[in-house]
């Protein structure tokens, strides 16, 4: 049973390659952990032995996640926003993800547990 999780929140609505779609939630992913690491580093080193557990779930556009973000930042949990710098499928600035965490899984889902799977 995990007791930590990290929520990467994707929107649906930009049509992103696969491979994008990738880089999006994986820089998400590392930049998130890498701030619980610094201002959480228990939840960070419960996670990370407990094997990293990760999902990942969608919005539907930008507005559903800067709501997201607004309530996880209201919630003092560990996040980052990930904007696109532009370079390949996206103007510079699309919000594409939200990762939440890694966090303790009872914070984490009253932010993301109403959320399908992508």
């Amino acid at each position: 049973m995990f007791k930590y999780k990290q929520v990467i929140v994707v929107r649906e609505d930009l049509e992103m390659s696969p491979g994008k779609l990738a880089a999006q939630v994986a820089h998400g992913a590392v930049a998130s952990a890498e701030r619980t690491r610094k201002n959480q580093p228990e939840w960070f080193k419960e996670w990370l032995n407990e094997g990293q557990k990760k999902v990942v779930v969608v919005v539907k556009n930008e507005e559903e996640i800067r709501d997201l973000h607004d309530k996880t930042r209201r919630l003092g949990v560990p996040h980052e926003i990930i904007q696109d710098a532009g370079l390949t499928e996206l103007p510079p600035g699309t919000v594409t993800v939200l990762a939440i965490g890694p966090t303790p899984e009872n914070v984490v889902d009253k932010i993301t547990k109403k959320l399908l799977l992508l």
